[in-house]
């Protein structure tokens, strides 16, 4: 009888670090783990990257396959700056993606390259979320700080360094920085924010080892090391994702994307023009305010999450914690058109909506910067924590007017790193090794009609918040 391999895919999330060991044959989940992290809550978001270490050994021993595992890839959360001296230890906390601090030099780079530059040269037009506007905002706001920062990392590249001591990442995340394009790190981009190239990784080709787990760490040593992702470049893989197949992601921040075989280079800002994991490309676009968002509503109303009603005119633009898409990073929650005959559940409905309304408005964007065709009869893949919710579901069914599928498998991060993992061991592309596991596989929701009224309204209302933002302080 053939002895049993399984790999462990990591997923290091703003949250969390997530762990699941996998069989390579079948793709059954044989044990899984998870360790929180902590969050700053203060002016910005922040995290220490040594309890990312530490939560990684916590969910591998959780898994029960540490000591066994045939190989390991982690996954994390994009764009996070992590700033390392000269004995590899954290010069500060890490920026996470969703801290907004730098939008000052994300407008600044807009300013002194244009936006549509900087959209052909890396593919997107950098917002306060992107790692190069984060390190701008360091070298302004921290120079001291700065001046000891001996290496950058983005939090996948650090945490697979803690495992191999190899200095690596891979396209698909590098992609999210905003100072790298198809040739490789923007070296006039980097020496306008002042970084020298000298201090960030390796990029690999996809597919190629990122090195094998060194003694001393919580998982076997010798065991091969994938080169691991940017989260969202992940669950494509975790989906064995094809062209053309749209996915919309319900979590903190929300997400709409699809692997595409041109590369995107929208110069509005709303597409961002990632590269996926593999040899192709994944536009996306992204919000701040997803699920925690309506949670917070509800919470507010003192209604239970799926305690909604239909009707009513009331609009909610739940943007909680500033905006990515649109881009409105000083922005604050709205509530327009509210009026006596209002119920709380039409209220929370509403919150629902506006949440919902980027990522469905950017979806044929998205399609598009990818070279498919926005007309496509592909449902909508719907993964996520808020992907089960039965009026998340019902929202994105009327909103979208698309069928709706959602898949059986959770955790698609780290499948999609378990994937990475087991592709080493048997030579297959990462995005076969999940269609084999069949990890896409779930029900699919007929569609209805699409709620035009609704798009309408949110998007007139939207279009005024925008503009009373633009305005000057005297005019609002």
């Amino acid at each position: 009888m053939a002895e049993q391999r399984v790999v462990i895919g990591f997923d290091s999330s703003t949250q969390s670090t997530k762990a699941l060991a996998v069989d390579i044959e079948t793709g059954a989940v044989l044990g899984q783990g998870v360790a929180p992290h902590t969050v700053s809550t203060g002016a910005g978001r922040e995290s220490d990257p040594e309890q990312w270490w530490q939560a990684l050994g916590a969910a591998a021993a959780a898994t029960g396959w540490a000591d066994r595992a045939a190989a390991v890839a982690v996954a994390g959360q994009q764009h996070g700056l992590v700033t390392l001296d000269a004995s590899g230890a954290p010069v500060r906390p890490a920026l996470l993606w969703n801290d907004v601090r730098s939008a000052p030099q994300a407008a600044g780079l807009k300013a002194a390259i244009g936006a549509a530059e900087l959209a052909r040269r890396t593919g997107s037009v950098p917002t306060a979320a992107f790692t190069a506007t984060k390190w701008a905002w360091l070298r302004a706001v921290e120079p001291a700080a700065a001046d000891r920062v001996a290496a950058v990392r983005l939090p996948h590249d650090f945490l697979t360094e803690q495992l191999t001591g190899e200095a690596v990442t891979d396209r698909g995340d590098a992609s999210g920085t905003g100072w790298w394009g198809p040739d490789g790190y923007d070296l006039a981009l980097l020496d306008r924010i002042g970084l020298d190239p000298a201090l960030l990784p390796h990029v690999l080709a996809p597919g190629t080892p990122a090195g094998a787990v060194r003694p001393g760490t919580p998982l076997r040593a010798g065991v091969p090391v994938a080169t691991g992702t940017g989260d969202n470049m992940a669950a494509a893989l975790g989906l064995g994702l094809r062209p053309g197949q749209p996915v919309l992601s319900l979590g903190t921040s929300g997400t709409v994307y699809a692997v595409g075989g041109t590369r995107p280079a929208d110069p509005s800002g709303t597409v961002a023009g990632f590269a996926d994991a593999l040899g192709g490309w994944l536009p996306l676009a992204c919000t701040l305010n997803c699920t925690l968002a309506v949670d917070r509503f509800a919470a507010l109303l003192g209604r239970g999450r799926d305690e909604v009603e239909d009707g009513g005119t009331v609009v909610v633009l739940p943007y909680l914690d500033g905006e990515r898409t649109p881009d409105l990073p000083a922005a604050s929650g709205l509530v327009h058109g509210l009026r006596h005959d209002t119920s709380p559940g039409q209220l929370l409905q509403a919150a629902y909506d506006g949440a919902a309304h980027a990522l469905l408005a950017a979806l044929d964007g998205v399609l598009s910067a990818g070279g498919a065709d926005p007309a496509g009869e592909a449902p909508l893949l719907l993964i996520g924590g808020g992907a089960r919710g039965r009026t998340w579901q019902r929202t994105v069914l009327r909103l979208s007017g698309r069928a709706v599928q959602v898949p059986e498998a959770q955790e698609l991060v780290a499948l999609g790193a378990a994937a990475q993992a087991a592709a080493l061991l048997t030579g297959e592309p990462a995005d076969a090794v999940a269609r084999r596991w069949r990890t896409a596989h779930g029900p699919v929701l007929e569609p209805v009609t699409k709620d035009e009224e609704a798009l309408t309204r949110i998007g007139d209302t939207l279009r005024r918040a925008g503009a009373l933002q633009d305005a000057p302080a005297e005019d609002r």
